[in-house]
């Protein structure tokens, strides 16, 4: 009895640290966000759009990006740092899940009274959550709901027969939230699957009407987006699948393979990932999991596992698998502790934790990353705003000397989005002229040219604003003529500026485009 009150103490000890390490960097990174001279990244900024028309969906992405965006920025304005806060927050609240998940399965292990508060040291301190914690992305409420769900999930078999539906319910709702965020919540689907089926002690659990309650809760929460998907062509779902982008006549690449598996190192961490990779594999082949170890692993491994097929067959980015580091950081700290690694378990948070107080550094001031030669990681969120300023001088001349433009055209979403953004205050004021999306290809590509796609009406006379230059002859095959080309480049760094051509095009009249490939043609192959 003596023990077990010294236990709990300890345990409540290690709690109180938990609040105070997530808190503080917490705190660090609220008020990086609002130091930081970056700029939004593009998908930042589409966001940020989208969250000015509340939906149950979007052309790419479920809605829960919006919705948090817009729950902010109603709070602390269009800045930002309002704009991203949501993401060191919820990143915080699933550091405090995490420990709790960790000190339920664990706590009663040799050294488990720990375990709580290094699972949220190793999950607070993954270099994903770092960058994550200055942006605001999917990732971060999908983690945040599947926490919540395996939460549910750990407490399940412990509830009474009676709370058992109701736990069975919560769990089906907060998967409903995880695949409003991001449809990686796939995933969780799968685990669960897997777990019954390993697990005696799992199929034990449940009940019939459990099962009920879950799939309820879950239609119940998810069929709002289904159903705009359904009313729009299922939009979202393509675009989740094209992004997997299966190359035919090409399934075996293994260095793709062998990027992603090294990309994970970066993701959660050298020590981490080789503690989950190296001690599953131990585990398995020496038949020593414990039923806790078999059930985080059911949640672990399918996102990895899946990603590094879809690596091999075609291509995959590195955040693809972060849906596998929730439970895979309780099981770092769970397996650090019961091995007694104690170097390599304070050698793993004291290397992430220097990174994060570089990280912090460099967002707080992005010259330093530029003399340590990280610059190259920072050019997407820097030079928009000047670029945006830029074109809407232009425009403003135009209206100036020739009476104006009938619209803004842009051929690339990116420079789409943060016109929409940094321009905010000009674009859809009286005068202003419309922002359009000159569209590439047979069929829309992003929601900007699905929803604001240049026409003939207004184009009769658009300034056009080509990033890069890159589609400019095209371009032009569209008009009927084109006149007054200006080139404006905007320094990121030492090394790198940005280039948009700004010019005149009269006349909108769109060739054909291949039925087959859905492009324009070449003008370098005309007569």
């Amino acid at each position: 009895m003596v023990l077990d009150e010294t236990a709990r103490a300890t345990q409540a000890r290690n709690w109180r640290l938990t609040l105070i390490l997530v808190g503080v960097l917490t705190v660090l990174r609220v008020v990086a966000l609002f130091a930081t001279p970056l700029e939004l990244y593009p998908d930042e900024a589409q966001y940020w759009l989208w969250s000015r028309h509340l939906d149950f969906g979007y052309f790419s992405k479920p809605p829960m990006i919006a919705w948090l965006i817009w729950a902010t920025t109603k709070i602390g304005g269009d800045t930002e740092a309002w704009l991203r806060i949501g993401s060191p927050l919820i990143n915080a609240a699933t550091a405090l899940v995490i420990s709790r998940i960790a000190t339920r399965l664990y706590g009663h292990e040799c050294g488990g009274a720990w375990v709580g508060a290094v699972a949220a040291a190793i999950f607070i301190l993954m270099p994903g959550v770092q960058l994550s914690s200055v942006l605001i992305t999917t990732d971060t409420p999908l983690l945040f709901f599947l926490a919540l769900m395996m939460w549910a999930c750990v407490v399940l078999p412990q509830a009474s027969p009676r709370a058992r539906i109701w736990v069975a319910a919560g769990m089906g709702a907060a998967l409903g939230l995880a695949f409003l965020s991001k449809y990686a919540a796939i995933y969780a689907l799968a685990s669960l699957a897997a777990h019954l089926f390993l697990s005696p002690r799992a199929r034990r659990a449940w009940t019939p009407a459990m099962a009920v309650a879950f799939f309820a809760a879950l239609l119940v929460v998810f069929a709002p987006n289904m159903l705009w998907n359904y009313q729009h062509h299922f939009s979202t779902l393509e675009h989740t699948a094209a992004n997997a982008n299966w190359k035919t006549g090409n399934l075996f690449n293994p260095m793709e393979l062998v990027q992603f598996v090294g990309s994970q190192f970066a993701v959660f961490g050298p020590v981490p990932f080789g503690v989950l990779g190296g001690g599953a594999l131990l585990l398995a082949f020496r038949k020593r999991l414990a039923e806790a170890d078999i059930m985080l692993l059911c949640f672990a491994l399918p996102p990895l596992v899946t990603v590094a097929a879809q690596a091999f067959v075609s291509r995959a980015n590195a955040n693809w698998a972060g849906a596998a580091y929730v439970a895979g950081s309780v099981l770092v700290a769970a397996w650090l502790l019961r091995w007694e690694a104690r170097r390599w378990l304070i050698g793993g948070l004291a290397l992430q934790a220097v990174l994060a107080a570089l990280f912090l550094t460099w967002v707080i001031d992005p010259r330093t990353a530029e003399a340590m030669g990280m610059a190259n990681s920072f050019k997407r969120a820097r030079g928009w705003d000047q670029t945006v300023q830029a074109i809407i001088e232009r425009t403003r001349e135009e209206q100036a000397l020739h009476g104006g433009v009938t619209a803004v055209a842009v051929d690339d979403r990116f420079l789409y989005n943060v016109a929409a953004y940094y321009g905010r205050d000009y674009f859809g004021t009286p005068g202003a002229p419309p922002l359009r999306m000159w569209v590439h290809e047979i069929a829309a590509r992003n929601q900007a040219e699905a929803e604001a796609p240049l026409d003939a009406a207004l184009g009769r006379r658009a300034l056009i604003a080509s990033l890069e230059g890159t589609y400019r002859a095209k371009i032009r095959q569209d008009f009927q003529a084109t006149s007054d080309l200006q080139i404006v480049r905007v320094r990121l760094d030492r090394k790198r500026s940005r280039r948009t051509d700004l010019f005149i095009a009269q006349g909108f009249a769109p060739v054909p485009r291949d039925p087959e490939t859905g492009l324009p043609p070449d003008p370098a192959l005309k007569p």
